[in-house]
């Protein structure tokens, strides 16, 4: 298995989110275009980097200094405990909140109040479990 938001990881990771119609479709009729970075609370740059356009993965990568639209971090077990139990919408509240699930770059309050957004957000976690 490959390392938690390495290269590889990363690129099976946009393998996987272009397979769910939830993510793909959803954020293609909102033209969603983003780099969403994934890292550990602990360290001062993300591991890895999925470049997302109009929907679309184009393509997941290690973290090299990219321009980020979305940083997301959280420590190695939680990122493990939600790809193995997704969380719902007041899961993902409880664990920002509790700083568990932190937003270097990027605005969580706007995105989760945006139902377009947010679903998709939340299925992402579904779709990291899969990798």
């Amino acid at each position: 298995m490959a390392e938690l938001f390495s290269s590889e990881w990363m690129d099976k990771f946009a393998a996987a989110w272009n397979a769910e119609p939830a993510l793909l479709e959803e954020l293609a009729k909102i033209g969603f275009s983003s780099n969403i970075a994934y890292g550990f609370l602990d360290e001062g740059q993300p591991r890895g980097v999925l470049i997302v356009e109009n929907g679309r993965a184009k393509e997941g990568m290690a973290y090299d200094n990219q321009i980020l639209n979305w940083d997301l971090r959280a420590s190695q077990e939680d990122w493990t405990k939600w790809m193995r139990k997704p969380p719902g919408l007041m899961g993902l509240g409880v664990a920002y909140t509790s700083r568990k699930l932190r937003f270097k770059v990027g605005d969580y309050g706007a995105m989760i109040k945006d139902p377009r957004m947010a679903g998709p957000f939340i299925k992402s976690f579904e779709v990291m479990g899969r990798v």
